[in-house]
């Protein structure tokens, strides 16, 4: 019997929307197919305001999944891993704990999270609510990676709204629950990253019963800007060990 196909589920970074993991299906390992969240405020979305908290960015998010993999019969589909960077690392643990709670169709195998401290780590500087030029240079700073359309005053204008509430939401999170998950955590960070250490992508431990496995890709806090395809095969390696080959 062939193998499964794997989805791996996308949640986005502040500021990105779906069209950033479009050129990673193609870069995708045998077996592993990618889809993306697509959120409000950006893209084919952009005329809807952006969700300035987790909850309902959550509950977006969730809806869109059992809608692409849910099966409408109870079937349900093969195993889902939950992928985010930063903003999305939050995003995707709480979408992990709303797929475990709902014991639905979607069978979720593995959460993999990048460029993020454990979720109970709050954002000590903060970014939102600063006039435009100094929110742009301090988000500049966080990400260590610079949009190139946010230097078009144009571009900028029409983005800010929605990166404003991505930030936001991402500097007001707090956890919804402190119950682990019962699925394998796989905690990514750039080696030269000097926003999120070493010892703070580990605090990811505590978010599962599971194994805890942390990876170090070279590159800074964007390194998956620069090497998509070497952080696609450790997810694909990660889903092979959580399945015990």
């Amino acid at each position: 019997m062939a193998d499964e196909e794997t989805v791996l589920i996308c949640l986005p970074f502040a500021g990105a929307g779906p069209s950033f993991f479009t050129p990673w299906q193609k870069l995708a390992p045998e077996g592993l197919r990618i889809l993306p969240v697509s959120l409000p405020g950006r893209e084919k979305r952009f005329p809807e305001p952006a969700h300035t908290s987790a909850a309902p960015a959550v509950d977006d998010a969730y809806a869109q999944v059992v809608a692409a993999l849910g099966g409408g019969d109870g079937s349900g589909g093969g195993p889902v891993v939950l992928f985010g960077h930063s903003m999305g690392a939050v995003l995707a643990y709480e979408l992990a704990h709303r797929i475990e709670r709902s014991g639905g169709p979607v069978r979720l195998a593995a959460l993999v999270v990048s460029g993020a401290p454990g979720p109970w780590t709050p954002r000590t500087d903060r970014a939102h609510g600063l006039p435009d030029e100094e929110f742009a240079t301090r988000v500049r700073a966080f990400a260590g990676y610079d949009h190139p359309a946010l230097a078009d005053p144009e571009m900028r204008e029409l983005l800010l709204p929605t990166l404003r509430a991505d930030v936001r939401l991402h500097e007001t999170y707090a956890p919804s629950t402190d119950r682990p998950l019962g699925v394998p955590v796989i905690s990514v960070r750039g080696r030269e990253d000097t926003l999120v250490g070493a010892a703070e992508a580990a605090e990811w431990g505590r978010a599962t019963t599971g194994k805890l496995t942390v990876a170090e890709p070279a590159g800074g806090h964007m390194y998956l800007t620069e090497r998509p395809g070497e952080l696609l095969e450790l997810v694909a390696s990660g889903v092979r060990a959580a399945r015990g080959r």
